[in-house]
């Protein structure tokens, strides 16, 4: 009826026993609480009060816990799990094992009766469907999890995560030409409007296809570039400019792109854009909004050695008083 084991603390009290065993009747309460006492599992506190009813029950008892056998998960553990497994996590931490015993059983069959199906990468949902019969129990299960405490890496299981769908508009097909990525939303639809509607240039700058980079995911939204993107726009003759908020972390994604982009491709930050942004700043003269707490500041040189000493100046000044510009200053009006 109740699993004295698995009650935290040393003690519980009447009530919650009743609440625990959930009887009404007073009698069948009374007979149980007996039974435990009988059966060592609990111990009247002789100093707690009676609930003063007929027959009367102390409000406070002491748990007894039992040792638990494992021998039966240690033989399982031992001599059941295949070679590949590093078991020694799990020895030492056996309720983990027996939390996780239904999925890791499942893994284990999947490596002795189908290995050879690893031998075809195929993307991590159809790979966690294909052992565990649920597709998300690598992406957001404890799939991962497992294979951690079991000393496997992902690479082990041969799957690939997808990346993001890749959203972007052309107005030319031509090579080479200039991309534009634009890390939010509002702002990537504001120019690609300004596109669709015949202008021929942003920010004066001849760009011919714009791309929603989806801030921190860019690295991930770019992984299969070339396979998402058409020839026109994955051309190595490209340039690829990129513009952010003004701040530490669209810098920081800024610079994170350009390591890992950079070896493949031209890449540089959109100059035009960034100083547009700060002009209308000025000409606003609107307090700018405050960096939230906790921003990576880790920025190095990669992004400032595009523009000049005094337009670094003026991106420093905002950074260093804590504020930064949106890319939603800018609006179809200023392109």
């Amino acid at each position: 009826m109740i699993d004295f084991n698995k009650i935290k603390g040393s003690y519980i009290s009447l009530d919650e026993l009743i609440k625990a065993m959930k009887n009404e009747d007073y009698i069948e309460i009374y007979e149980n609480i007996c039974d435990f006492l009988d059966n060592g599992k609990i111990i009247s506190v002789k100093a707690s009060p009676l609930n003063g009813k007929k027959p009367a029950l102390h409000t406070k008892y002491k748990v007894i816990r039992t040792e638990k056998d494992n021998s039966e998960l240690l033989y399982e553990i031992n001599y059941s799990l295949c070679i590949e497994f590093d078991t020694s996590y799990y020895k030492t931490h056996l309720d983990k094992y027996e939390d996780n015993r239904k999925e890791i059983k499942l893994l284990n069959d999947f490596f002795i009766r189908k290995k050879h199906l690893l031998s075809d990468t195929i993307s991590m949902n159809e790979r966690a469907f294909q052992i565990w019969g649920q597709e998300k129990f690598l992406q957001k299960g404890s799939g991962k999890t497992i294979l951690k405490n079991l000393g496997l890496k992902e690479e082990d299981l041969n799957y690939y995560d997808t990346s993001e769908p890749l959203a972007y508009y052309s107005v030319s097909k031509e090579v080479p030409q200039k991309i534009l990525i634009i890390e939010n939303k509002d702002t990537y639809y504001t120019f690609r409007k300004h596109l669709i509607n015949k202008n021929s240039t942003l920010l004066n700058e001849d760009i011919k296809t714009v791309i929603y980079g989806k801030g921190k995911n860019i690295n991930k939204t770019f992984k299969d570039f070339e396979i998402s993107a058409e020839e026109h726009v994955f051309n190595k003759e490209n340039l690829v400019l990129y513009l952010g908020d003004i701040d530490c972390e669209g810098i920081v994604i800024y610079e994170s792109f350009y390591k890992y982009f950079s070896a493949r491709y031209k890449v540089a930050p959109f100059v035009e854009g960034y100083l547009k942004m700060i002009d209308k700043a000025e000409e606003l003269e609107v307090p700018l909004p405050v960096t939230k707490v906790g921003q990576n500041r880790n920025i190095s040189n990669i992004f400032f050695e595009n523009f000049t000493c005094n337009d670094k100046d003026r991106i420093l000044k905002i950074l260093e008083r804590d504020e930064y510009i949106p890319q939603e200053i800018l609006n179809i009006r200023d392109l």
